[in-house]
């Protein structure tokens, strides 16, 4: 099999480790305590659902939370699997490596199930060696930057935002009290860090609101927006200007086994802030000059990945400037949401004709706290609602739903972005509807 697909599991279905939590463990910061370190870990395993689209088909799932069998019979019917081994609830409190060790004839089970092995990252469970040596270099935000810098000036459209490295958390604020002063809004960054924790954009109001420079980074620390210790990294805040709509862009490839890169595709992601919320995908979703500048640079990047040892999944995020140009922000050596996205629409495209734009929506809030069964209900009703839009509704992450602040994660697939706004919009109402329902109840 030729492509991405090939180069990833060979076409074949894959045992899936839900190990979102291992890849996220290793970058986390010496000063996180305890509380903080299980509070990341049980985030990581909610994200973690999302390892049953990890490829486009699943032979044998490892989960750390528990789910449902109709969740994942929900998604064979739509996607067309076969059987899927599901093994859930593993490791609530621990990484999946933890649980692993713990469980010596699960691990032999997947090792001899004659099933390629994906995960959502390398790590050192998997043994040290070049590919790790890739990912902790360039997981690194300073480092990644460095490497975009050399790139840049042979891909025309691309722009590099200017970056400094602060010598301690007193020069930090110092610098970026210095910027505000000047009007300059900063990205202000650890260099480790995933899904939005460890990066913040500073604006001067707020920076003065709070007191000044450092009065803003104890607050950042103290609401875990930032770690604890560590250096400082302060960017240059790209303006997009009338580019808002695209805001923020990612391409996403893969380097096969022989060290080829292999491109995937482009997508339109929702970030709020600085936090990943969803993306875009499939025919259209990127406008063709810009996919095709993020094409040629995170192919660039992917050369330079492979000849350092990487294999496997990575993505290159960028944000758009006034001029339409791309600015590369980081490298993801990893599986991200995006990845499942790209999954979901080959595996639609392969079982029901091509064309199809997938819409993920990480982390869409309820308006209630529901049991997983009457979260599965819920979903049920909207259904056939979305059916009606041409919209086909999957859910991706369901454990989420009786946290304090419920969410659920979900994708759509469908014909045009039209039909995909129309769905989330009733979705996002039908959500937030749950809330009356309660009330009424009381």
């Amino acid at each position: 099999m030729d492509g991405w697909v090939g180069a990833w599991t060979g076409g074949r279905a894959a045992v899936h480790v839900g190990d979102v939590a291992d890849f996220n463990a290793q970058f986390f910061p010496s000063g996180m305590d305890a509380a903080q370190r299980l509070r990341r870990l049980r985030q990581a395993h909610h994200y973690a659902c999302l390892a049953v689209c990890y490829s486009p088909e699943p032979a044998l799932l490892v989960l750390p939370g528990e789910v449902a069998p109709e969740w994942t019979d929900w998604l064979a019917r739509e996607l067309a699997w076969g059987q899927v081994e599901v093994h859930s609830g593993v490791a609530p409190d621990r990484t999946v490596a933890e649980a692993l060790a713990a469980r010596p004839a699960l691990a032999a089970w997947i090792a001899d199930s004659g099933h390629p092995v994906v995960g959502w990252g390398r790590n050192a469970a998997q043994g040290e060696g070049p590919e790790l040596a890739a990912v902790r270099r360039y997981e690194s935000k300073a480092a990644a930057h460095g490497l975009f810098t050399a790139l840049a000036p042979g891909h025309p459209g691309i722009t590099v935002p200017q970056q400094e490295r602060a010598d301690g958390r007193r020069r930090a604020a110092r610098r970026l009290t210095a910027r505000a002063a000047r009007g300059r809004t900063t990205v202000l960054k650890s260099p480790y860090g995933v899904g939005g924790y460890g990066t913040v954009v500073v604006e001067p109001a707020e920076l003065f609101a709070a007191g000044g420079g450092g009065a803003l980074l104890r607050r950042l620390v103290r609401t875990e927006v930032l770690p604890p210790e560590g250096e400082l990294l302060l960017e240059e805040y790209v303006d997009p200007g009338p580019a808002a709509r695209l805001r923020d862009l990612t391409y996403d490839a893969v380097v096969g086994p022989d060290g080829t890169v292999h491109p995937v595709g482009a997508g339109v992601m929702d970030v709020a802030g600085t936090r990943y919320q969803g993306v875009t995908v499939g025919p259209g979703a990127v406008p063709r000059d810009a996919a095709e500048t993020a094409r040629g640079f995170a192919l660039a990047v992917g050369e330079r990945l492979a000849a350092e040892g990487y294999r496997g999944w990575y993505d290159v995020d960028f944000v758009t400037d006034r001029q339409r140009r791309l600015a590369p922000t980081e490298i993801n050596l990893r599986l991200t949401g995006p990845a499942v996205a790209f999954v979901l629409r080959a595996r639609l495209d392969r079982v029901r004709g091509p064309g199809h734009l997938v819409r993920t929506l990480d982390g869409m809030p309820l308006g209630a706290r529901l049991a997983p069964a009457a979260l599965h209900d819920h979903l049920e009703r909207l259904r056939p609602r979305c059916a009606r839009l041409g919209v086909t509704l999957l859910p991706l992450i369901p454990t989420a739903c009786h946290e304090p602040e419920p969410v659920v994660g979900l994708a759509l697939a469908g014909p045009d972005t039209e039909a995909l706004d129309a769905a989330e919009a009733l979705l996002a109402a039908a959500n937030q509807g749950l809330a009356g329902m309660f009330e009424a109840l009381r």
